[in-house]
């Protein structure tokens, strides 16, 4: 498999070690603002090289990736991981989620009350 000298565009690469389901996708999260190479906002042109840090918000959770190797097309999983050095912290414990507040169905919208008792059980 022949690697690109130089340079690849971000959205390419997301896509190609398998950060996104689709280039589209991609590139979407560039033009949102979900993806910064060493801290600076990106554009799906941005160009990375080996060595440059990857973070990516979304889904929720934050990734961050360093890359190792240039992709342009998409490699099979064992290459794709093998293609950057993921340093993301953890994932929150399932046990520190907040609950949603779960009302009857049928129930109809919730009063000012209500909403009130939701926004305090999710901490805001």
């Amino acid at each position: 498999m022949a690697e690109p000298q130089g340079r690849v565009r971000v959205d390419a690469w997301a896509w190609a070690v398998r950060l996104f389901p689709t280039r589209s996708a991609a590139g979407a999260a560039c033009r949102a603002g979900h993806v910064r190479i060493n801290g600076e906002r990106a554009k799906p042109a941005t160009q990375v090289v080996p060595g440059d840090e990857v973070q990516i918000r979304g889904a929720g959770r934050e990734r961050l990736v360093v890359v190792h190797r240039l992709l342009v097309k998409r490699v099979s999983a064992e290459i794709a991981q093998a293609s950057y050095l993921d340093r993301s912290p953890a994932p929150v414990p399932r046990t520190q989620v907040a609950v949603a507040a779960q009302r009857d169905r049928g129930a109809g919208r919730p009063t000012k009350r209500d909403r009130r008792a939701i926004e305090r059980l999710r901490g805001r």
